[in-house]
C-alpha cells in the first residue's frame, strides 16, 4: 500500500514537472494527483483491453503514442488539468524523462 501511494505521489511530481516544461495546465497538487490516478487507470485500461503498455520512454513509438492519448484523454476526466495535443506530446516527454529517473528499479522503491 505504501508503495503504490509513492508512485501516486511521484507520479503526481512529474506531472508537476511535466506541466512546467509544456503547455499542460494544472491548478494545483491535487489537480496533479488526481490525473496521475486517472492515467494510471487509463493506462490500465488500455493494456487490459488493447494489450498496449503505455510508457514514453522503453516502449517504442507505440508505447509514446497510447501515453500521449492517454494524457489527452485525462484531460476531459480531471477537473484543473487541461491539456493540448502539443502539451500531451511535450507531457508524455517530460514524464518519460521523469520516469526515467524515478522507476520501478531504482532503489526507494524496492520492497
Amino acid at each position: 500500500m505504501l508503495k503504490l501511494l509513492i508512485k501516486i505521489l511521484v507520479s503526481g511530481f512529474a506531472i508537476s514537472i511535466a506541466a512546467f516544461f509544456s503547455p499542460m495546465h494544472i491548478t494545483n497538487y491535487s489537480a496533479a494527483i488526481m490525473a496521475a490516478i486517472v492515467i494510471g487507470v487509463l493506462d490500465w485500461a488500455f493494456n487490459k483491453f488493447l494489450g498496449l503498455k503505455a510508457s514514453p520512454m522503453g516502449r517504442g513509438a507505440l508505447g509514446f503514442f497510447t501515453s500521449v492519448i492517454i494524457i489527452y484523454l485525462t484531460g476531459f476526466f480531471v477537473s484543473g488539468f487541461s491539456v493540448t495535443i502539443f502539451g500531451s506530446i511535450i507531457g508524455a516527454f517530460v514524464i518519460g524523462i521523469v520516469d526515467t529517473f524515478l522507476a520501478d528499479n531504482n532503489k526507494l522503491f524496492k520492497d
